[in-house]
């Protein structure tokens, strides 16, 4: 296989992934119309057709849908070999994918990643970042070799080990009737209207429960994909969340407006698990399993963050 064999098998790949053309061409520096001609040859070569156009878009056939998870399995194989390759002539300075929830990479993450270039400084670090099911969902294409997330993903393919317990604290508008409380209960602000991330984020999951336990669903009013995003519409006088205390070197003020406060929740265990996944039976390159070895000794020996516990 040469080179453009395998350029035109990343573009059908990023296109199947949900891409458009242009932002697939765009991203490989070709043009619309080359990319097109890269789809129809592969389309050709297969005998099948492997899109369909939905309006705009492009959507994988159920052919497409099979033969894509062989193009994914062929890509990670030779991107790992060629990951091995590097890794044998130089093994301190491999290459870790890792993904993580946007929350942990402003106090988590930065220093892990420092602690462990202080030991390898040419280890290079691919980072992304996801709600868990953009996590679980590169994990299990290859993409990255370890996930930093929320809660046990529960697929028997992963492996996975809590870290810490993170606090979560109901945020209220500075201006809301219980801004001056330190301590609440959960089932006072069952009539409230709550500000929550999407469905399938695990934050979601992990709030609909808990207020499940105090006595009551929750009444969604607006929906984000960012923790940030939802801390400030809270602080909009939107609505409550339950959230990750915020971290203010990186969330300052408006100025005109305080930061909502956050409460302690006191009638049900009000926090969630962070921890790092990997698959079970995949061997990890040694860059990667040696900085999955440093997460958990890392964890376990110092303090992670203002908003973390220790492991229990």
């Amino acid at each position: 296989m040469n080179r453009m064999d395998l350029q035109v098998l990343r573009l059908f790949q990023a296109v199947a992934r949900g891409a458009t053309v242009t932002e697939t061409a765009a991203q490989a520096n070709v043009t619309q119309p080359a990319l097109s001609r890269a789809l129809d040859k592969i389309e050709r070569e297969a005998g099948a057709e492997l899109f369909q156009r939905v309006g705009r878009a492009l959507r994988l056939t159920p052919v497409g849908t099979v033969f894509a998870g062989h193009v994914d399995a062929l890509l990670e194989d030779y991107d790992r070999g060629l990951r091995a390759v590097q890794d044998m002539i130089d093994p301190e300075a491999g290459l870790v994918p890792l993904a993580f929830l946007h929350t942990l990479g402003t106090w988590l993450v930065p220093p892990l990643l420092s602690g462990f270039r202080d030991r390898f400084p040419k280890t290079r670090f691919e980072l992304h970042q996801h709600g868990e099911e953009g996590l679980v969902r590169e994990l299990l294409d290859g993409g990255v070799d370890l996930v930093l997330t929320s809660g046990d993903p529960g697929n028997p393919a992963i492996r996975w080990k809590r870290l810490l317990v993170e606090p979560l604290r109901l945020a209220v508008p500075p201006r809301h009737r219980l801004a001056g409380r330190r301590r609440i209960r959960l089932a006072e602000v069952a009539d409230e209207t709550f500000v929550l991330l999407r469905p399938g984020y695990g934050l979601r999951d992990t709030t609909e429960r808990l207020c499940r336990e105090a006595g009551f669903v929750p009444r969604v009013g607006f929906e984000g994909e960012e923790v940030e995003t939802l801390r400030g519409l809270v602080t909009a006088g939107l609505g409550v969340s339950l959230l990750p205390l915020p971290q203010t070197a990186t969330f300052p003020s408006s100025g005109t407006e305080p930061l909502a406060p956050h409460l302690t929740v006191t009638d049900v265990q009000s926090s969630r698990d962070i921890g790092l996944a990997w698959i079970a039976d995949r061997a990890l390159p040694p860059a990667s399993a040696g900085f999955r070895e440093h997460v958990l000794r890392s964890v376990d020996g110092a303090p992670a963050g203002p908003a973390a516990g220790r492991r229990p």
